[in-house]
Parts: C-alpha cells; structure tokens; sequence
C-alpha cells in the first residue's frame, strides 16, 4: 500500500500538474499553425486533404472494428475488457481511443499509451501521450527498454516497457521507433504543395488580350487606347465592344497545368503506396480494379489491416494481460468478419451451408447477424435432413419418416411386391 501512495505521488507531481502547473508559463504557438518555416509546411495531416483521407480511412477501420476478451474461444468481460470496449478513462470512449492512437501512428508513425495500474498491479486506466514528448532508452545491463516522459515542468517520468503500449509502423536499423510516413513522403508533399502554388498564382493573373489596329498606332496613342480598353472592360464586367478596323483577341490562361490530373493522380497513387491502401480509396485513376465490394474489402483486409490488427492484438496481450492469464487461455481479439461479409444473397448461401455442414449453430448465426439467441439452438446440426448431431444414427428420420428399421421393412416389403 505504502508503495501505491508513493506511485500515486510521483505521478500526480509529474502528470497531473503536468498542464495546470505550466500550461500558462508557455509560449503559444497556435499563430504558428499551418505556417511555412523555412520551406517545411507544419501541420501536413491538416492542410493536405490526400494525406488526411488516407490517415481517417486507417483510423476509423480500426476504430469500427469491435474488439473483446475471449477465455478459450469463449466472450468474458471484467475490468481490462472495459478498458477497450467501453472506456480507458474517464475522459474518452474507446472508438475514440483507438482512432487517436491509429491517427497518431500514421501521422508521427510512433503512439505511445501510458497503462496505470491499481494497487494489485492490473491496468486501471490509459493515456495516450504526445509522441513528442516521449523518449527511448535502453538499459545497459538488463537490455530492456524504458520510455522517458518528459513533462513541460522539465520533469520526466520513466516508464519500464511493460507499462507503455507501443504502436508503430515499420521500424529502422535502430529497432526501436518507427517510421513516420509524412516523413516518407515529404518530397511528394513538396512537389504537390510548388505545383499548387504555381496554379494559385496563374489563376491570379488578370486576364490578357491582343489589339490589332488595321493602321500603326503612335505610342501615346498607344498607351490611351490600353487605357480606354482597360477601364471600359472593368466598368462593364468585363463586356467589350469591338469598334470597325480593332481586332481583339483574348489570350488562352491556361491555369491548370497540362499535367495537373496526371500529377495529381500520381500523388494520391504514392500516398496510397506509403499506407498499404488500395489506391481506389483516394479516388487514383490507375491501379487495381475490383469488381465487387466484397473483393476490395478482403484485399484491404489481407494487405493493409491485418499486420495492424495483428501489431494491436499482441501489444494488447502481452502487457494488459499478466502471463498467467495468458496461460489460461485468454486474449484480446478483434472481430474481422465485418470486412469478409458478402452480399446479402452469398452470405445467406455461407450461413446455409454453415448450418448444414455443423460448424455453426444456429444461435452463433443469429449472434453474427445481431440477433438474440433461441431455443435449442446451440445445438450443432448436420444435414440428413438436419438433425441433431449427438442423435443416435437408429433413431433419424429418414425419406418418408420413421427410423432405419421401419424404413428398411417397408423397403423389403416394396421388393416384395
């Protein structure tokens, strides 16, 4: 007990008062948001609409994914599980936790969430933290890692790996954090951002036109007619009236680069490649076609939310669940059949054959679908026609009805005849 107290101490001094304390002694820098520092555009997830659709694509799939703790194969729910499927504190809901984490893990490719634990050392509630804040460092003797916290009172809090739920994407020589993808695609970012600008500035310009004189003008009266045409166009709205002997001839603005689609298209094609998404995603012209919903659903399954999945599920088990628990068959897991589900008519196909062939009841059918359980309907089936499985074989009815024997004497006394 004295040694909770003393946890609870440090970390009250260290987070707690982290933002009440110091909050006020801080420069504000939200003038500085999405502003141009030497050539590096800040905020890239919030002034880069490709890039944005890309990271909520990621985040909320993950979010929407339903998660639970299963003891072999069997639901449970306690207090760890409601940490994830109901709350990990008591400020945010857990769709909301898990899309904060996937944004912060594409958007700084690292996300970091502090566990605390209660007097019996089980989680009782976690925090995401702003990677920039968090350092990594490994410990020479033991070769564990640790995570310093660095609170703005120039505290740090340093935190043993088991306490730290660690979500990143692919990692470098260091083996230890990852890889930002904005970072990855900072030279696509730049060259989206110049031709940008360069089709600003052109659709800027006021619009230009070429005056023929049948007869050679005098500069002076050069410089009256320019002047006459320029201030008759503006009063006009832009209406001009062609007088006998003046051609005018507007010249092409041509704003919109030959190229933009296809640089476009380009973009939105790397951007798509850095985040394993199906480029169809981003709207990209090119790439791979899909014929049915169902088939883009399991290829951005298998290719893109699976090695996520798998990175969230183990960094679940190992560190929310003690060994112990593991041991007893328990686990986090998230449910992927919404993504394999078909349509309407070849998913009832599925649920009929899944009857008939007893690998589902028809209570784990209804479960699939939302619906409440029935009577006698955890009891597995097998076509015959469907029958309990259990049921001995003497005693299932068969064409015609009755059992084997009174079939098998009215098939003798059928021959009979």
């Amino acid at each position: 007990m004295a040694k909770s107290n003393i946890m609870q101490k440090i970390k009250k001094r260290l987070i707690d008062n982290w933002v009440d304390n110091s909050a006020n002694k801080l420069y504000d820098f939200s003038p500085w948001r999405n502003k141009n520092f030497w050539g590096v555009l800040n905020n890239t997830l919030e002034t880069n609409e490709t890039i944005f659709s890309a990271v909520t694509k990621l985040s909320n799939s993950m979010a929407s994914l339903p998660i639970k703790l299963y003891k072999n194969y069997e639901t449970i729910t306690n207090d760890i599980s409601d940490l994830l499927t109901s709350s990990p504190n008591n400020s945010i809901s857990s769709y909301d936790f898990i899309n904060q984490i996937e944004t912060t893990r594409n958007e700084k490719g690292n996300a970091y969430v502090l566990i605390e634990r209660d007097i019996y050392f089980q989680p009782s509630k976690l925090y995401l933290l702003n990677p920039d804040t968090v350092e990594i460092v490994m410990e020479n003797k033991s070769k564990e890692l640790y995570y310093f916290v660095h609170a703005a009172t120039e505290n740090k809090l340093i935190v043993h790996n088991s306490d730290m739920l660690h979500f990143k994407h692919i990692v470098a020589s260091n083996m230890v954090q990852g890889i930002s993808p904005i970072d990855v695609l900072k030279n696509t970012m730049d060259f989206d951002s110049a031709l940008r600008t360069f089709n600003l500035r052109e659709m800027e310009k006021p619009d230009s036109f070429i005056l023929k004189y049948g007869t050679n003008v005098s500069p002076d009266k050069k410089t009256d007619v320019v002047t006459n045409f320029r201030e008759f166009y503006e009063e006009n709205g832009g209406v001009l009236f062609q007088e006998p002997g003046v051609e005018i001839e507007p010249l092409d603005r041509k704003y919109v680069s030959e190229d933009i689609v296809a640089s476009e298209n380009l973009t939105r094609e790397r951007v798509a490649n850095v985040f394993q998404i199906p480029a169809v995603f981003l709207n990209a012209k090119d790439g791979i076609n899909f014929s049915k919903n169902e088939e883009i659903n399991r290829f951005y399954l298998q290719h893109t939310l699976l090695p996520i999945i798998k990175q969230y599920e183990e960094e679940f088990n190992r560190k929310l669940l003690t060994r112990e628990d593991r041991k007893r068959g328990m686990y986090f897991k998230f449910n992927i059949k919404s993504f394999l589900r078909a349509d309407s008519q070849t998913q009832a196909e599925v649920y009929f054959k899944a009857v008939r062939s007893g690998y589902n009841t028809i209570n784990e059918i209804r479960a699939l679908e939302d619906l409440p359980p029935i009577e006698g309907g955890d009891v597995p089936l097998i076509s015959g026609d469907l029958y309990p499985i259990t049921m001995d074989h003497t005693k299932r009815n068969l064409k015609g009805g009755g059992t084997n024997d009174e079939q098998s004497n009215l098939l003798s006394s059928e021959e009979e005849k």
